[in-house]
């Protein structure tokens, strides 16, 4: 494979909660040797990318913010470029209070309504007030629209469900911020500075992070770990440009030694 840079997912391919995947150190220190320009990038909507750095930091990664390339960034800066003022957030409270720098905090009739993870705060009372700020004509933003992601107790609904179950109850369509949206991966690019197609994405998903990296030209490179379940890929339509059992086994991968 000829690749010249790298995008890795992270939740599933270095870390699942608060344990590092064995192996996910080595290949780091590997990438940042053979001197390949890489981004860490990653659909979570409870850390601004500062924070994340962080946690890397605490699992053993030597990990700044400057290689973080979140789909929080990405969701501002859709906002900015529509020159939306009035924002409803379904977000963490960390993330509430960066976002208020910029925007106006309204629960009555907002422009746009925000979408990220609230965890258990989802309940009838909360999807029908969502439902009621689309139906006065605010715009629906979710910063990701994952189906499920991998913790240390299992598989976890995540809020896709609930943003499709807006669309159609109110009739309209999200916008995605983060993966697999086009925008999110050619702006990822765009941070390493190479077109897609010398670019391959690391990840666990078959759909957001293979179907997206392919779709905006990238290569693919899905890991058997995390979410990664071998009947949800025969399922799909989706087939990756190369498997590894693990992060671990990416420089084998991009040395040609794969499988020796």
């Amino acid at each position: 494979m000829q690749i010249e840079g790298i995008l890795f997912d992270l939740d599933g391919v270095f870390y699942i909660d608060d344990a590092l995947i064995p192996g996910a150190a080595e290949t780091l220190r590997f990438i940042k040797h053979s001197g390949l320009p890489y981004r860490f990038i990653t659909n979570t909507s409870t850390l601004p990318p500062e924070a994340v750095a962080a946690k890397l930091r605490r699992l053993g990664l030597a990990v700044d913010s400057a290689h973080i390339f979140s789909a929080i960034s990405a969701t501002e800066q859709w906002l900015k470029r529509l020159e939306v003022e009035r924002v409803a957030l379904l977000l963490a409270e960390p993330l509430r209070e960066r976002f208020a720098r910029d925007f106006t905090l309204d629960e009555v009739a907002p422009e746009a309504v925000v979408i990220g993870d609230i965890g258990a705060r989802w309940d009838y009372a909360l999807l029908n007030r969502v439902f009621n700020w689309l139906m006065q004509g605010a715009r629906l933003l979710c910063v990701h629209r994952n189906r499920f992601w991998q913790t240390g107790n299992g598989l976890q609904l995540d809020i896709g469900a609930f943003v499709a179950g807006l669309e159609y109850a109110a009739g309209v369509e999200a916008v995605v911020a983060g993966k697999p949206s086009r925008l999110f991966f050619d702006s990822a690019c765009q941070a390493l500075g190479l077109p897609a197609e010398r670019v391959a994405v690391v990840g666990d998903d078959i759909e957001s992070d293979i179907g997206g990296a392919q779709g905006c030209g990238c290569l693919g490179v899905l890991v058997r770990s995390g979410k990664y379940r071998a009947e949800f890929v025969a399922r799909s339509a989706i087939r990756p440009d190369a498997e590894i059992d693990s992060i671990a086994d990416l420089p084998a991968l991009l040395t040609g030694r794969a499988g020796r």
